[in-house]
């Protein structure tokens, strides 16, 4: 009589498979989330960037001599959509930006809600 080989894993073999599938569980799970917070931080500095530009551009366009309020706001907002980003809030000052004297600086500033541009759900 042929008996059929036993192909299950030894005592121990099968002890360490089950030790890796819970080292596994429990570090999965931190790893993945630091991952997502690098990709996330990432994320936050590139569109810090964009917005520093996009106000950059919107203070180029607002010392031009007849420049009003809205070719700076074009301008803010033509360069963001471009990158994708929308929802931005833009001030001026001053207003329109063709009153500033010479040698008073146009500022510009552009802001973002987090929840704009997160690729996770933002905390409410």
């Amino acid at each position: 009589m042929t008996s059929k080989p036993d192909h299950r894993p030894s005592g121990r073999r099968a002890a360490r498979r089950g030790v890796v599938t819970v080292e596994f569980a429990v570090v999965a799970p931190i790893f993945f989330m630091f991952v997502l917070g690098v990709i996330e931080f990432t994320r936050a500095m590139m569109v810090e960037s964009l917005l520093t530009n996009a106000a950059h551009l919107g203070a180029r366009a607002g010392i031009i001599d007849s420049a009003q309020t809205s070719d700076v706001t074009t301008a803010v907002t033509n360069y963001l959509s471009g990158a994708g980003i929308s929802g931005t809030t833009i001030s001026v000052t001053p207003s329109p930006p063709s009153s500033a004297g010479y040698g008073q600086n146009v500022t510009v500033t552009v802001s973002v809600p987090y929840s704009s541009v997160s690729w996770l759900p933002a905390p409410e």
